[in-house]
């Protein structure tokens, strides 16, 4: 269960300055926890790459930057990558299936006639919803508008996401970004079925499904464009759509009045949801555990951060997501059993990647995110596997599980810096994409 729609509001206010400073040593480390071997996904010649999703199966999906820039969908399996982009066009994969069918995001040749830059890469071409399979990228319809983008895709074949309709949107400030309104859809069957808003918002996003048909996303009004932090959402509401009928998640006492707002993240198949919400002030917020019985929890931070964001969920209740102290530094976490632990505790102290932020999780625990590379500054894709009964003799956990936790806690393994190339393209992506929110600070 994985839309990566959302990786761009998590990264507002994230970085302060966009260098990994070292920092003090993480707290919380969960003794029943397994450890983690780390695999650097790569691709090799990319300053930036990104998994978005992992599926029950293993398959990754995610995008990577070539060295001119332009963003690539590709997938990862087994150790081997596939491209699925057209040549000069940007696009990223943000759902896959068991019948390896994926769901994202592509730009078209043509140029938005209202001047959006949709896709958010500075290119304004009109960008549009895909669905992959068997080699084959096909085009999904909007509600009438010249742009849309797709999120998850369950194992069905429906898929969630955003679409946009032919009425101009009226809380648009005049200049754009955006100028028609954005609707929270699924396409099944062919079709495509506009969901429900909460009362007054005129847009919304649809961001996760599950096998059940659940869907999980936001709504809010008009995104707007700072000169200085570039273009964002205004999420006000968390939402869940069940057979039709729209369900207001709650907030931990902010109203999504700033950034990064109240957003449903993801969902498994037991109906539990995470997002992340804004705190009382709108000036902090964090990642929470939303379900039917509970409500909305807040699942706080990493010790030492203030911010946070739940990024994805398995079926297991795992939770995987993104902590942030007040420079802005980032740590991916696993939430378990009701802690919270640094990712980056659980894995060798030799590993090619200081884990930045977690974006996925299977039902097998095996968990995708990004880091940067200690040894080139680049970011790029990871996969980490646990060492557990799921996973009998995988090679690396057997000499250096032992010593992750106390290498880490001694302060032996420094966070490393971000390249120039590197910078530039988290900078871009927070600054550009559709779905991001203002930057803490500045380069």
């Amino acid at each position: 269960m994985k839309s990566r729609l959302l990786f761009s509001i998590l990264r507002a206010g994230l970085f302060a300055g966009l260098a990994i400073q070292a920092g003090a040593p993480a707290q919380g480390q969960n003794s029943q926890l397994p450890h983690y071997t780390v695999t650097d996904l790569g691709p090799s010649a990319s300053p930036f790459s990104d998994p978005t999703f992992v599926s029950n199966e293993g398959l990754i999906a995610g995008f990577a930057f070539a060295p001119d820039g332009i963003s690539h969908a590709v997938l990862w399996h087994r150790g081997l990558i596939t491209d699925i982009s057209k040549p000069g066009l940007n696009s990223a994969a943000y759902g896959a299936n068991a019948k390896r069918q994926v769901s994202g995001l592509a730009e078209t040749s043509n140029s938005d006639p209202n001047g959006e830059d949709f896709c958010g890469h500075g290119t304004f071409l009109i960008c549009l919803p895909f669905l992959w399979r068997n080699g084959m990228m096909t085009p999904l319809m909007t509600l009438g508008g010249n742009n849309g983008e797709a999120g998850e895709i369950n194992n069905r074949g429906e898929v969630a996401g955003n679409a946009e309709n032919a009425f101009p949107d009226s809380t648009c400030p005049p200049g754009g970004p955006q100028v028609l309104q954005e609707k929270p859809v699924i396409w099944k069957n062919g079709r495509i079925e506009e969901l429900d808003t909460f009362p007054g918002d005129p847009d919304g996003w649809a961001f996760g499904i599950n096998d059940k048909g659940q869907v999980v996303g936001a709504s809010g009004i008009c995104s707007i464009l700072n000169p200085d932090t570039g273009v964002y959402i205004l999420s006000r509401h968390a939402l869940l759509w069940d057979k039709g009928k729209v369900i207001d998640l709650g907030n931990l006492g902010g109203t999504g009045a700033i950034g990064p707002g109240n957003i449903g993240h993801e969902l498994n198949n037991r109906g539990q949801v995470v997002g992340t919400s804004d705190l009382k002030g709108d000036t902090q917020f964090h990642a929470f555990l939303w379900t039917s019985e509970a409500g909305m929890q807040d699942l706080g931070t990493l010790q030492g951060d203030v911010n946070s964001g739940g990024i994805a969920i398995n079926d297991a209740g795992e939770v995987v997501g993104v902590s942030i102290d007040v420079s802005g530094n980032s740590r991916a976490f696993l939430w378990h059993n009701g802690a919270m632990t640094d990712l980056n505790t659980l894995i060798p102290p030799d590993s090619p990647l200081y884990l930045l932020f977690g974006h996925g999780i299977n039902s097998r625990g095996e968990i995708v995110g990004f880091g940067v590379q200690g040894a080139t500054g680049d970011i790029h894709a990871f996969l980490a596997v646990p060492c557990d009964q799921n996973h009998p003799g995988l090679e690396g956990c057997e000499d250096k599980q032992s010593t992750a936790a106390e290498a880490y806690e001694a302060g032996e393994r420094p966070r490393p810096r971000l390249s120039e190339g590197a910078r530039d393209l988290l900078q871009q992506r927070l600054g550009l994409g559709r779905f991001a929110a203002p930057l803490t600070g500045t380069r």
